[in-house]
């Protein structure tokens, strides 16, 4: 591709899911890896970020997101999708997972 193209277009979010785009709950488990600024990403889900310490935190709106909440809150591309990869299996809706989805589904 040109660099002109490379310039224009920027890719900004990623989705990580255990489920099929076509599964009826793919959206209710997916996790969004968002590009938020300055070369750092969030790893995102319904309005709550993981944080460094693998819990997920509600995102405030941007004025009161503090220095130490925005460092513990953003990475590098690749650590943002290692991070989303890893908590996938863990996510829950309506106390299934995933697979437990999945295997709903199938029976």
């Amino acid at each position: 591709m040109s660099d002109d193209f490379n310039k224009l277009v920027k890719v900004t979010e990623y989705t990580v899911s255990l489920l099929p785009d076509d599964h009826i709950d793919a959206g209710a488990f997916e996790i969004r890896v968002q590009y938020r600024g300055r070369g750092l990403w969030g790893v995102c889900r319904m309005r709550q970020c993981l944080g460094a310490d693998g819990q997920w935190d509600w995102e405030s709106i941007p004025s009161e997101r503090g220095d130490e909440w925005l460092k513990a809150h953003r990475f590098e591309l690749q650590d943002a999708l290692r991070r989303a990869l890893d908590a996938a299996p863990s996510v829950t809706v309506n106390g299934r997972t995933a697979a437990e989805a999945l295997a709903r589904g199938a029976s």
